[in-house]
């Protein structure tokens, strides 16, 4: 009986640390792609020397993905990366790209609309509000604020959805409300690992209040 009894338990510890081994790596692929588009977006500073860094990270993700499927916090870092590049290159080709973001993360949100703290809901909101309108794209004001509003309801003190939410409010023309959100956003807590992608974003929302104060 006492050697059934060891079996099990070294068959359930086993199974445990593989478990864990798992979960480790996992975080490990999280934190890589989110360190490389921090390095993409805000430490490459030559158009050509962005789509290149975009382009091979797009490569990365997908063959992360590829390996593991069910991994929805890597399919909205993939659309969060496609998106950045549709940024940077434009025309036609960009609104292919922002059609293919704007489908994974429709996707993560039927099935896990709360990983990385309702991200899905920031990037997706924030496609409806950038991307062009009928008939030349989907963009859509009122679904953009309805993602912004959601995202903000699983992460209130989150730097991305009060960023994203104020930047949108601005577009608006909702000056006060965008400012108190903006400032929100630059009371946000830092996140750990994400150093670059925090600096960044700081610049980014001290100059947008620099345009609205």
């Amino acid at each position: 009986m006492k050697t059934l009894h060891s079996t099990l338990l070294v068959s359930v510890l086993s199974v445990f640390a593989a478990l864990v081994t798992l979960t480790a790596k996992a975080d490990e692929t999280l934190k890589n792609v989110q360190g490389a588009w921090a390095k993409c977006q805000y430490d490459t500073f030559n158009k050509d020397n962005k789509i290149s860094c975009l382009n091979s990270l797009i490569a990365e993700t997908q063959q992360a993905i590829a390996n593991d499927p069910s991994r929805n916090d890597l399919k909205v870092w993939l659309a969060i990366n496609k998106s950045s590049l549709a940024g940077l290159e434009g025309g036609l080709g960009a609104l292919s790209m922002v059609e293919e973001a704007r489908d994974l993360l429709v996707d993560v949100i039927k099935v896990q609309p709360q990983v990385l703290e309702g991200s899905a809901f920031t990037s997706l909101g924030t496609l409806y509000y950038r991307v062009p309108g009928w008939p030349i794209g989907f963009g859509d004001d009122d679904e953009a604020e309805a993602m912004l509003q959601k995202a903000l309801a699983l992460n209130p003190d989150g730097i991305d959805p009060n960023f994203f939410y104020g930047d949108f409010l601005a577009s608006q023309g909702k000056k006060t409300e965008a400012i108190a959100y903006l400032k929100r956003a630059q009371q946000a807590s830092p996140r750990e690992g994400r150093e670059l992608a925090d600096k960044g974003r700081q610049t980014e929302i001290m100059r947008k209040l620099e345009e609205l104060q």
